[in-house]
Protein backbone atom coordinates (compact mmCIF):
# COMPACT_ATOMS: atom_id res chain seq x y z
CA UNK A 1 0.00 0.00 0.00
CA UNK A 2 2.97 2.47 0.99
CA UNK A 3 4.71 1.99 -2.50
CA UNK A 4 1.32 2.49 -3.93
CA UNK A 5 1.13 5.55 -2.79
CA UNK A 6 4.81 6.45 -2.81
CA UNK A 7 4.39 5.74 -6.94
CA UNK A 8 0.93 7.95 -6.99
CA UNK A 9 2.76 10.67 -5.32
CA UNK A 10 5.40 10.60 -7.93
CA UNK A 11 3.21 10.53 -10.71
CA UNK A 12 1.46 14.01 -8.98
CA UNK A 13 4.99 15.36 -8.22
CA UNK A 14 5.94 14.76 -12.37
CA UNK A 15 2.74 15.78 -13.80
CA UNK A 16 3.36 19.53 -14.68
CA UNK A 17 0.62 20.66 -12.22
CA UNK A 18 2.88 19.24 -9.63
CA UNK A 19 5.87 18.14 -10.53
CA UNK A 20 8.63 18.22 -13.39
CA UNK A 21 8.94 15.57 -15.55
CA UNK A 22 11.83 13.78 -17.63
CA UNK A 23 11.21 16.46 -20.35
CA UNK A 24 14.25 18.36 -18.74
CA UNK A 25 16.71 16.31 -20.40
CA UNK A 26 15.56 17.06 -23.74
CA UNK A 27 13.62 20.20 -25.46
CA UNK A 28 9.99 19.46 -25.89
CA UNK A 29 8.32 19.20 -29.19
CA UNK A 30 7.12 22.36 -30.47
CA UNK A 31 3.25 21.63 -29.91
CA UNK A 32 4.16 20.86 -26.05
CA UNK A 33 5.63 23.61 -25.70
CA UNK A 34 3.17 25.94 -27.34
CA UNK A 35 0.76 24.16 -25.05
CA UNK A 36 2.26 24.85 -21.90
CA UNK A 37 2.90 28.55 -23.39
CA UNK A 38 -0.64 29.45 -23.19
CA UNK A 39 -0.96 28.72 -19.38
CA UNK A 40 -0.09 32.41 -17.54
CA UNK A 41 0.44 31.95 -14.03
CA UNK A 42 -2.95 32.65 -13.16
CA UNK A 43 -3.82 29.65 -15.28
CA UNK A 44 -1.32 27.51 -13.44
CA UNK A 45 -2.81 28.60 -9.97
CA UNK A 46 -6.45 28.08 -11.25
CA UNK A 47 -5.56 24.46 -11.94
CA UNK A 48 -4.03 23.74 -9.08
CA UNK A 49 -6.92 25.07 -6.75
CA UNK A 50 -9.08 22.93 -9.07
CA UNK A 51 -7.12 19.96 -8.66
CA UNK A 52 -6.70 20.46 -4.62
CA UNK A 53 -10.66 21.39 -4.29
CA UNK A 54 -11.26 18.12 -6.39
CA UNK A 55 -9.09 15.85 -4.18
CA UNK A 56 -10.73 17.36 -0.81
CA UNK A 57 -14.23 17.12 -1.80
CA UNK A 58 -13.57 13.37 -3.54
CA UNK A 59 -12.20 12.43 0.23
CA UNK A 60 -15.33 13.80 2.50
CA UNK A 61 -13.51 14.62 5.13
CA UNK A 62 -14.51 14.55 8.30
CA UNK A 63 -14.01 17.36 10.59
CA UNK A 64 -11.36 15.84 12.58
CA UNK A 65 -9.52 14.31 9.45
CA UNK A 66 -9.74 18.24 8.39
CA UNK A 67 -7.14 19.40 10.87
CA UNK A 68 -4.43 16.70 8.81
CA UNK A 69 -5.82 18.64 5.30
CA UNK A 70 -3.97 21.79 5.38
CA UNK A 71 -0.58 20.18 5.70
CA UNK A 72 -1.31 18.81 2.39
CA UNK A 73 -2.81 21.45 0.80
CA UNK A 74 0.20 23.04 1.29
CA UNK A 75 2.57 20.41 0.30
CA UNK A 76 0.99 20.31 -3.17
CA UNK A 77 0.74 24.15 -3.87
CA UNK A 78 4.56 24.34 -2.61
CA UNK A 79 5.35 21.43 -5.10
CA UNK A 80 3.10 23.15 -8.00
CA UNK A 81 5.38 26.30 -7.00
CA UNK A 82 8.49 24.54 -7.31
CA UNK A 83 7.61 22.34 -10.65
CA UNK A 84 6.63 26.16 -11.79
CA UNK A 85 9.91 27.61 -11.32
CA UNK A 86 11.52 24.21 -13.19
CA UNK A 87 9.32 24.23 -16.28
CA UNK A 88 10.14 28.31 -16.90
CA UNK A 89 14.11 27.21 -15.62
CA UNK A 90 13.95 24.25 -18.81
CA UNK A 91 11.86 26.19 -21.00
CA UNK A 92 15.28 28.83 -20.57
CA UNK A 93 17.44 25.87 -21.17
CA UNK A 94 15.74 24.56 -24.46
CA UNK A 95 16.48 27.72 -26.03
CA UNK A 96 20.13 26.94 -26.10
CA UNK A 97 21.07 26.00 -30.01
CA UNK A 98 21.00 22.18 -30.04
CA UNK A 99 24.52 22.00 -31.26
CA UNK A 100 26.22 24.22 -28.07
CA UNK A 101 24.36 21.79 -25.15
CA UNK A 102 26.64 19.78 -23.30
CA UNK A 103 25.69 16.30 -22.73
CA UNK A 104 27.14 16.34 -18.97
CA UNK A 105 25.81 19.56 -18.22
CA UNK A 106 22.35 18.11 -19.21
CA UNK A 107 22.77 14.98 -17.12
CA UNK A 108 23.91 17.36 -14.12
CA UNK A 109 20.99 19.48 -14.68
CA UNK A 110 18.77 16.10 -14.92
CA UNK A 111 20.45 14.62 -11.59
CA UNK A 112 19.61 18.13 -9.91
CA UNK A 113 16.08 18.19 -11.22
CA UNK A 114 16.01 14.48 -9.97
CA UNK A 115 16.90 15.20 -6.21
CA UNK A 116 14.84 18.27 -6.15
CA UNK A 117 11.56 15.96 -6.89
CA UNK A 118 13.00 13.56 -4.44
CA UNK A 119 12.54 15.69 -1.89
CA UNK A 120 9.57 17.40 -2.69
CA UNK A 121 7.77 13.80 -2.77
CA UNK A 122 9.42 13.28 0.90
CA UNK A 123 7.64 16.28 1.79
CA UNK A 124 4.27 15.67 0.37
CA UNK A 125 4.14 11.99 1.40
CA UNK A 126 5.02 13.14 5.43
CA UNK A 127 2.63 16.03 5.12
CA UNK A 128 0.25 13.62 3.88
CA UNK A 129 0.77 10.82 6.08
CA UNK A 130 -1.62 12.21 9.33
CA UNK A 131 -4.20 12.79 6.65
CA UNK A 132 -3.99 9.21 5.13
CA UNK A 133 -3.53 7.19 8.29
CA UNK A 134 -6.64 8.93 9.63
CA UNK A 135 -8.57 7.91 5.92
CA UNK A 136 -11.18 4.93 6.26
CA UNK A 137 -10.48 2.45 3.64
CA UNK A 138 -12.88 4.10 1.16
CA UNK A 139 -11.09 7.32 1.72
CA UNK A 140 -7.97 5.63 1.41
CA UNK A 141 -8.79 4.02 -2.27
CA UNK A 142 -10.55 7.12 -3.05
CA UNK A 143 -7.15 8.96 -2.15
CA UNK A 144 -5.28 6.80 -4.10
CA UNK A 145 -7.82 7.02 -7.15
CA UNK A 146 -7.87 10.86 -7.22
CA UNK A 147 -4.26 11.29 -7.07
CA UNK A 148 -3.60 8.90 -10.02
CA UNK A 149 -6.16 10.48 -12.15
CA UNK A 150 -4.67 14.08 -11.61
CA UNK A 151 -1.45 12.97 -12.54
CA UNK A 152 -2.12 10.18 -15.21
CA UNK A 153 -2.52 12.53 -18.58
CA UNK A 154 0.58 13.97 -17.77
CA UNK A 155 2.82 10.61 -16.35
CA UNK A 156 1.91 8.64 -19.76
CA UNK A 157 2.61 11.97 -21.53
CA UNK A 158 6.24 12.13 -20.27
CA UNK A 159 6.81 8.37 -20.78
CA UNK A 160 5.73 7.29 -17.34
CA UNK A 161 2.85 4.61 -17.32
CA UNK A 162 1.42 4.96 -13.52
CA UNK A 163 -1.01 1.58 -12.98
CA UNK A 164 -2.89 1.75 -9.72
CA UNK A 165 -5.02 -1.03 -8.44
CA UNK A 166 -7.87 0.79 -10.34
CA UNK A 167 -5.86 0.10 -13.65
CA UNK A 168 -5.49 -3.59 -12.83
CA UNK A 169 -9.04 -4.43 -14.32
CA UNK A 170 -8.41 -2.67 -17.61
Amino acid sequence: MKKRFMIVAAAILLAPGFGAGLANAAPAAPQQEDEHSRFSEEDRAAFTDAKIAGLKAGLKLTPAQEKNWPAVEAAIRDNAKARAARWAEWRENAKEPEGQRNVIEMLQRHAKMLETCAGELSKLSNAAKPLYDSLDDSQKRRFGMLLHAIGKHHGDHWGHHWKSEADAGE
